[in-house]
């Protein structure tokens, strides 16, 4: 239980992007920029003990593992922008069947996009590691994608 709750509240804030603070924002940003990276540092750690890997496939993992997070990390910021965008609306109870459309469309882009990502690093990860442990690799990375999508979308609302 101790461990869902870790990678609950580490990699859903794993998902939040931010943009430039405002001066009043800074300390906050600062700080939100530490949890960042210690929840990414955590996230490794937490691949690492998993992934049982030698030596030699650590040095050809762990470079594939980091262009994996800066790729999923671009996916994360278009969610967290559409969460964003759905909020305002569901806010001000503005949402249109053209926003609706809007959201529904790039809620299918991301899908599409993570699905070509995860068949781009594929090949790579095959590459890097044996069989087995790159299809171990994937199943960390989707046990941990579906616990912070499952917790998004406890905290969505329905479309009114």
């Amino acid at each position: 239980m101790k461990s869902r709750h870790f990678v609950l509240v580490a990699l859903a804030a794993a998902l939040i992007g931010f943009s430039g603070p405002t001066p009043a924002q800074e300390k906050r940003a600062d700080n939100m920029e530490i949890l960042r990276e210690k929840i990414k540092a955590d996230k490794k750690l937490l691949v690492a003990t998993n992934m049982e890997l030698t030596e030699s496939e650590a040095k050809a993992f762990w470079p594939v593992y980091e262009d994996y997070q800066k790729e999923l990390q671009g996916l994360n910021q278009r969610i967290v922008k559409l969460l964003e965008s759905y909020a305002a609306d569901y806010r001000k109870k503005s949402l249109t069947d053209e926003a609706a459309k809007k959201l529904i469309d790039e809620y299918v882009a991301v899908e599409q996009a993570e699905a070509q990502m995860k068949s781009a690093f594929v090949p790579k990860l095959n590459k890097a590691l044996p069989a087995r442990k790159a299809a171990r690799y994937l199943q960390i990375e989707n046990k941990i994608r579906a616990v912070i999508k499952y917790d998004l979308a406890a905290g969505v609302p329905l479309v009114q």
